[in-house]
């Protein structure tokens, strides 16, 4: 019940907001696609960074556990760390595309 209060108190509060964000400048409009590049960027570099340690973490926990096979699991490695990396030069790539 106390959720559902905090609840309506804050969509009470973007109610009384919505004609702050209505007065406008009218100068400018918003270059949505910059944000977006950004935000996409972020998100990217993020789940890249993620997904790299996840490999990393896995190839060395493979690597204590059968020492031998290092070659097949170095090569394993730095080709998934190769296509993981190519997620961010992508999105770079479309963001230098799209924004101008």
């Amino acid at each position: 019940m106390r959720s559902l209060s905090r609840l309506f108190m804050y969509l009470s509060a973007l109610c009384f907001a919505m004609p702050a964000f209505a007065q406008g400048g009218g100068g400018g409009e918003t270059n949505w696609i910059a944000i977006t590049a950004g935000f996409s960027m972020a998100i990217a570099s993020a789940v890249c960074g993620l997904a790299q340690g996840k490999a990393v973490a896995s190839a060395t926990e493979s690597l204590a556990r059968n020492p031998a096979a290092r070659p097949g699991i170095q090569f394993a490695l730095i080709l998934g760390l190769v296509l993981i990396e190519s997620l961010a030069l992508y999105t770079l790539a479309i963001i230098f595309l799209k924004v101008k």
